[in-house]
């Protein structure tokens, strides 16, 4: 059977270290489309945070879809429309806040394109507004001035601080929460059940098609569930070692067009 769809994670996939997306990735992936692939990005970011990269290879263009928030939520991003989204229990994130007070991490959500963090001058959460180019905020009263729902929290700190704290969280929300990495210095607490390959199930069921259909690419740890799932599972040559050892392929770097090579191996047959 054809590979149908296309899911390309962005950092370390879509686009290289130096966080762009080249014009010989960007021209394959409008091929592919031009050609009836339906391409998808899925990334732990917040939907506002992809659309650059979204806009740059045409999904606004030939109806490709978002999955934000490891898979929190699908958007539509040629008309906007949501067409999933599953928010974390009520008052979780409340909860969340203090716990990581407790264990002396940084905390951020999305609410509405912005940040909303614990404080704006931690290093890892503004790595992540200067990667999705949104603004940060941090309420003077969290529990009092935060008052909404949000598909996912991230408790951010050093790598060795969240590879320690990661199975104790796990162990804690068990049968509340997912807890995973997604970068060494991010711990996403997650919605149960909800990873990429959790949006990547609903998005097919939407369009039809089966996962014997997908493509799916990735670097990090937060894509190994779409990796396992895809009819056809790749890693990037970059990808961590634990992540290339659940691909089905091990595609070159971002650094060298790997997406490229994916496409011209396993997809282009028109």
């Amino acid at each position: 059977m054809a590979y149908e769809v296309l899911v390309l994670d962005v950092d370390g996939t879509l686009v290289n270290t130096k966080k762009e997306i080249t014009e010989k990735t960007k021209n394959a992936l409008i091929e592919c489309q031009e050609n009836g692939i339906k391409v998808v990005i899925a990334s732990g970011r917040c939907t506002e945070g992809i659309r650059h990269q979204a806009k740059a290879i045409g999904l606004d263009k030939y109806g490709g879809y978002i999955l934000s928030f490891n898979g929190g939520r699908i958007t539509n991003f040629a008309t906007g429309e949501v067409v999933y989204d599953i928010p974390l229990p009520e008052g979780m994130l409340h909860e969340l806040y203090d716990y990581s007070r407790e264990e002396h991490t940084g905390l951020l959500t999305y609410h509405n394109g912005v940040i909303i963090a614990d404080r704006v001058d931690d290093p890892y959460i503004v790595l992540d507004g200067e990667a999705c180019d949104i603004p940060i905020e941090a309420p003077e009263d969290f529990h009092r001035d935060v008052h909404f729902n949000v598909n996912k929290c991230i408790l951010t700190g050093p790598p060795d601080l969240l590879a320690e704290l990661e199975p104790k969280a796990a162990a804690k929300y068990e049968g509340k929460l997912s807890v995973y990495r997604s970068e060494g210095f991010y711990l996403e607490m997650m919605p149960l059940g909800v990873d990429k390959a959790y949006g990547i199930s609903k998005l097919l069921e939407r369009l039809g098609y089966g996962r014997s259909q997908v493509v799916c690419c990735g670097d990090g740890f937060n894509d190994v569930s779409m990796i396992e799932y895809a009819g056809l599972g790749v890693a990037m040559a970059n990808a961590k070692e634990e992540v290339r050892a659940k691909a089905d392929y091990i595609a070159p770097s971002c650094d060298e067009d790997g997406l490229v090579e994916v496409i011209d191996r396993f997809i282009k047959d028109w």
